[in-house]
């Protein structure tokens, strides 16, 4: 140190000494415009640059020392994750549509009540079928009658064949009839497709209805959600039916453990992806259709894998991906490596290293960016 010191001393005092006549002289070659002179001046200082550089370079300096944060790399389970969007859904959320049009005579549920499978929620009006019905059935009875007397008579060798058949056939034109009828008049009642709650009513007892693109209700079951997405078709190896998967609904701000029912078999050729379908479970009933959802599906794992914070790894100029490593560490001082370190994938601010570190090595996590190869490190 002294030596440099006194190096730069004397450096400033000839350049002092001779400033002002280098001034001058130098004022005088610009004012002559003497081109050749100031060329062969500028070589000079140029050569006593270069010396002073020469010699600050051999001299030994003291390394600076700097003060960092430090953790032991240890072998740990490494996952990676696809995290993609996808939006929560049902396969029993639907519109409850009148099999026939007519005036809505009945109207047995309200919004938020819960329904059983089958159970009757309305009746529309049969216009007339019920006494059609009626008429029908009293046919049937007598016809049935008339075959049972004929097939007495037959038995008993009385009567044709012919007589025979007719009754029969009649009786059973009958039948077919009175089930046509019912069938109809079955329509007229407005059923449960399945067990849910009435989520909302959109008509009124007494309204006329038909078919229509609003429908007379709307009925939910909670109980069979999933999450449907899309994913890039380079996954179509690394996604199989029961793949676990984490599903993050931020409106609730509650993780599920789902797994993959359905891996779709047919790519989209305008994105590229296919369709896969995640159970969720809803013990809450909080899940509700259309809720967007964060999805993160384990796509690799590795067992014993080298771990380091994302943050150190660093790139140096000839594209080498590398860390600092505590060496030589006696208590709580050492000396920074750089270690250059062949880098895997990256998942929750982490990267798994494939090469370059090994279990038990010091990393360096805090005050990377202000040391170098070599410097004195205290933590």
């Amino acid at each position: 140190m002294k030596k440099i010191i006194t190096l730069l001393t004397v450096s400033i005092l000839l350049f002092s000494c001779g400033k002002k006549e280098n001034n001058q002289s130098i004022d005088s070659l610009i004012s002559a415009k003497n081109i050749k002179e100031l060329q062969a001046k500028k070589a000079l200082l140029q050569a006593d640059i270069t010396k002073i550089d020469g010699a600050l370079a051999t001299l030994d300096v003291k390394k600076e020392e700097a003060l960092v944060e430090v953790t032991n790399v240890k072998d740990t389970i490494f996952n990676h994750y696809l995290e993609i969007q996808g939006n929560v859904d049902t396969k029993e959320n639907i519109l409850i549509q009148p099999e026939i049009p007519g005036t809505l005579t009945s109207l047995n549920v309200k919004a938020g009540q819960r329904v059983s499978k089958g159970q009757v929620l309305g009746r529309v009006d049969d216009g007339g079928m019920s006494q059609q019905l009626a008429g029908i059935e009293s046919q049937y009875a007598l016809a049935k009658t008339t075959f049972e007397r004929q097939k007495n008579l037959w038995n008993q060798k009385i009567g044709s064949e012919i007589q025979y058949l007719q009754a029969q056939t009649q009786m059973i034109s009958a039948q077919k009839q009175v089930s046509q009828m019912r069938a109809q008049l079955s329509k007229t009642l407005i059923r449960a497709p399945f067990t849910g709650t009435i989520d909302e009513v959109f008509v009124e007892r007494g309204q006329v209805v038909a078919a229509s693109q609003e429908g007379l209700m709307r009925i939910v079951n909670l109980n069979n959600m999933y999450v449907s997405t899309n994913v890039p078709e380079t996954y179509i190896g690394k996604l199989k039916v029961g793949t676990e998967v984490e599903v993050f609904l931020a409106s609730l701000g509650k993780t599920y453990k789902g797994r993959v029912r359905q891996v779709g078999n047919f790519i989209n050729p305008n994105n590229r992806s296919f369709g896969i379908e995640v159970s969720v479970p809803n013990p809450d009933n909080l899940l509700r259709p259309n809720q967007v959802a964060k999805l993160k599906i384990i796509d690799y794992v590795n067992k014993e894998a080298v771990v380091v914070p994302s943050n150190v790894i660093q790139t140096d100029g000839e594209g080498n991906k590398f860390v600092f490593v505590a060496n030589n560490v006696v208590g709580k001082t050492g000396i920074a490596q750089k270690t250059i370190v062949q880098t895997g994938q990256s998942s929750d601010s982490v990267t798994e290293i494939l090469s370059g570190l090994s279990s038990d090595d010091i990393i360096i996590t805090e005050g990377v960016n202000v040391i170098s190869d070599g410097m004195k490190i205290n933590f």
